[in-house]
């Protein structure tokens, strides 16, 4: 039901128990996508049903979501002709397109639920933060072999939590992270203390990922939230409360990474990690020169070579999302691709300082899209779920924002 339609229909409670229900499950997907260990996950096995039968019973797509939907057709149809330009076929990159098509459809279905009830944006953060807390925490106690069997939440001596990767487990924290912070600076100091112990929480935990990927992006998103509230809330009052309260979680933060670096271990890695350019980046075949050769070789295959093949050329994949979409659904997709994240950012830069319920969290995830944006020079995130949700989230913002001057005439 839309907010106009909440408006002018007489209040069901059987229709409110339905609604709920069915929040509450699209909740629960949200919260299985930060607990990936194996594919397919238990979060595709629900949101492939889930998907289908909103859309069976009615979730409708508004003139509004019809761009994100019709963007994400023609960037997966890229990557429909880029599997038809090989000679052989296997079954994993069938597989990868499939995937890619999947994921598509859940940001438009988040798109259309939140459309359908912007009210629906906290129950998501919600799970999300949930999520987060779980499987952060199962990163830091498997980095630290707290109990037998924990090393399964770690790779190459990096905290990945319930995740395959510590490079997708990191920035999934992040977002969970800002909505903590965001109600740390907004909501009462009497709950700033649980608030600060979550964020000193997953901010360790993305400290333990030892992605430089990830520390760029939780820094990075940190302070544009700070930057744009101070923006926004304008009083002394305000302004000191954010100084003294951000000043708080700093201390508390540096003091945890001392209390870290005690660890031989710890800051062995740390040490390794914080050089700016590693063997990998700057040597022969390294990320770099991988990147320069593929945006080369985009220019004689404008079709793309395939998803997958990128690797076999060289010693590793892209690394770059850019680059990836151009190897893998060619300039289709690559121009889709771009269309879809610079009419996503205009959007919500438009609409994210005007007072509505759905402000907060439309702040929140054009950040972290902004922060994805400029990770993606160096990493792909094509199939990172959380990644989807964001977009799905900033184009449900902007299509309650369409719906709302008729929400407020009826």
């Amino acid at each position: 039901m839309s907010a106009v339609d909440a408006q002018i229909r007489p209040f069901n409670p059987q229709a409110a128990a339905v609604q709920l229900m069915i929040s509450w499950i699209m909740a629960f997907g949200v919260f299985l996508s930060g607990f990936v260990i194996s594919e397919p996950a238990p979060y595709e096995v629900l949101m492939v049903g889930q998907v289908a039968l909103w859309f069976l019973f009615g979730l409708k797509i508004s003139r509004a979501v019809a761009p994100l939907l019709a963007l994400l057709l023609i960037f997966n149809v890229g990557g429909l002709l880029a599997i038809m330009v090989l000679p052989t076929i296997l079954t994993d990159q069938v597989l990868y397109v499939a995937v890619s098509i999947f994921l598509a459809l859940t940001a438009v279905f988040y798109a259309a639920v939140i459309e359908d009830r912007p009210q629906r944006l906290k129950l998501i953060f919600q799970a999300w933060v949930a999520a987060a807390m779980i499987t952060g925490m199962l990163g830091i106690l498997g980095y630290f072999h707290a109990f037998p069997g924990s090393e399964i939440f770690t790779r190459y001596d990096r905290a990945m939590g319930a995740f395959q990767d510590p490079n997708v487990f990191g920035p999934f924290l992040v977002a969970p992270m800002l909505y903590l912070l965001h109600g740390m600076l907004k909501g009462r100091l009497t709950e700033s203390p649980l608030r600060i112990l979550g964020i000193l929480i997953l901010s360790f935990a993305v400290f333990l990922s030892f992605s430089r990927a990830a520390w760029g992006l939780f820094l990075f998103c940190a302070m544009a939230l700070v930057f744009i509230m101070l923006l926004k809330e304008r009083t002394n009052a305000f302004r000191l409360k954010i100084l003294v309260l951000s000043l708080t979680a700093v201390v508390f933060m540096v003091m945890a990474l001392l209390v870290a670096l005690q660890f031989e271990k710890v800051r062995g890695l740390f040490e390794t990690r914080t050089q700016l350019v590693q063997e990998y980046d700057g040597g022969h075949l390294g990320r770099f020169a991988r990147h320069r050769l593929g945006f080369e070789m985009a220019m004689e295959k404008p079709l793309g070579i395939g998803p997958m093949m990128f690797g076999k050329i060289f010693p590793e994949d892209e690394h770059n999302i850019y680059l990836k979409s151009l190897m893998a659904y060619g300039w289709i997709g690559f121009i889709s691709y771009m269309s879809l994240i610079v009419w996503t950012v205009s959007m919500g830069f438009r609409y994210m300082l005007r007072e509505r319920p759905w402000q907060p969290y439309l702040m929140i995830s054009w950040i972290v899209l902004i922060g994805h944006m400029l990770v993606g020079v160096v990493i792909d995130t094509d199939h990172w779920r959380h990644f989807y949700l964001v977009l799905g989230i900033v184009w449900g913002c902007g299509a309650a924002e369409w719906r709302y001057p008729r929400a407020k005439r009826a």
